[in-house]
């Protein structure tokens, strides 16, 4: 079954992890429009490729998608926060180093700030700007890994989405628990891009934040147009 699930584009199945070499099979799906059953596409597109042992990664996008978790960009109304900020992200636009707006956007700016909530982003864009030549990163690591996630545009690619805004998923713990539960095995929401990955919901602990870097460092799913939301981990013969 794993011979049907090829990589993608640029990306290899195989790569080492925690001392041992994993398949990553990303599993391709139809464009997904938001509302849809997140466990229906699961029982289709997933469940039939499963063995014993295995890992899923799921998209937060594809949880956020599901939830209903999207927005229109010029929907959002941005505050003044928001719009300084914004301009103080460091995403190398107009250099061959850019890889995306991001939150250099008022909108996904506005966004993570109405997830974190004001005194957390006033103080973690106070600590960023005190540290940012010896601690980079400062700013996202206090505002926490689900106001992080937030992304604007969603695709560049995806006609559907480029004028869209990703909030974070609701409970993404929970998410990965009732996968689990459902399909059996161990689960993780993980948001993932060029710039490496990290789990906003696990439905358990026994797979390390380590773990979850390694496996996924190169982005095997990719974040443009391939359409292969779900990825399957089996360690290799």
């Amino acid at each position: 079954m794993a011979e049907a699930l090829a990589a993608n584009p640029g990306k290899t199945l195989e790569r080492e992890a925690a001392g041992a070499r994993y398949l990553r099979l990303p599993v391709k799906t139809r464009l997904i429009e938001p509302g849809e059953d997140l466990m229906a596409l699961l029982e289709e597109y997933v469940a039939p490729h499963l063995a014993q042992g295995d890992i899923l990664f799921v998209s937060e996008k594809i949880v956020c998608i599901c939830q209903n978790r999207i927005v229109n960009t010029a929907d959002v109304k941005t505050s003044w926060l928001a719009r300084l900020l914004a301009k103080r992200v460091r995403n190398y636009a107009g250099t061959p180093q850019f890889r995306g707006l991001g939150h250099g956007t008022a909108p996904a700016m506005q966004l993570l700030i109405e997830e974190a909530g004001y005194p957390r982003v006033l103080f973690a864009a106070a600590v960023s700007a005190l540290s940012r030549n010896i601690m980079p990163g400062a700013f996202y690591y206090l505002v926490g890994k689900r106001a992080k996630s937030i992304d604007c545009p969603m695709s560049w690619t995806i006609e559907e989405y480029k004028h869209k805004t990703k909030k974070a998923p609701a409970d993404p713990d929970g998410v990965a628990r009732r996968i689990k539960e459902r399909f059996g095995p161990e689960t993780v929401v993980v948001d993932a891009n060029y710039r490496g990955a990290f789990s906003l919901g696990k439905s358990s602990r026994s797979i390390t934040e380590r773990f979850v870097r390694e496996v996924l460092a190169d982005n095997p799913a990719g974040q443009d147009s391939e359409l292969t939301p779900f990825l399957i981990v089996r360690k290799a013969a």
